[in-house]
């Protein structure tokens, strides 16, 4: 046993008196409002989001008639830009044909060949367009911005 160094052992024991007792009844929850305080708070809670909520409603409302008011004000207005709109990209067309086909001697514009394209109409009645022949003589993009805001509203 010389050179060998001896541990004493000490095993773990409970503390005097022993260990406290393990809690293992239900322990309720602290009550910090009763349930007639809680449905009173309920209560009022909904009335007064009730009341701000028709005070927003109002307001609402009131904006929406007078963008309504201001639509039908200006509706007309922006009818009658509309057509006129209409009429000058027709000239534009018109002139456009009348500076493409100078060259060609026969032409005349708004016929084939001096022959008119719509035989039962009169010549003073306005023949409105296809699509693609309205966009003719403009820009692509004019025309593919219209296709686009035709096909996605």
């Amino acid at each position: 046993m010389s050179g060998v160094c001896q541990v004493a052992r000490t095993q773990d024991l409970p503390p005097p008196g022993g260990y406290a007792p393990i809690p293992y009844k239900r322990i309720p929850a602290k009550k910090y409002f009763s349930g007639y305080f809680m449905f009173a708070g309920y209560l009022g809670m909904t009335f007064g989001s009730l009341y701000l909520y028709s005070l927003n409603y109002k307001q609402i409302k009131r904006d929406e008639i007078e963008m309504r008011s201001a639509k039908m004000a200006i509706y007309p207005m922006l009818l009658a830009e509309r057509d006129r709109e209409y009429l000058k990209q027709l000239r534009r067309n018109r002139d456009a044909e009348a500076e493409l086909m100078r060259d060609v001697p026969g032409w005349e514009v708004g016929t084939w060949y001096g022959e008119p394209v719509y035989k039962l109409v009169p010549r003073d009645k306005l023949v409105e367009p296809i699509f693609h022949e309205y966009y003719a003589h403009s820009d692509p993009k004019e025309w593919f911005k219209r296709t686009d805001i035709k096909m996605w509203s």
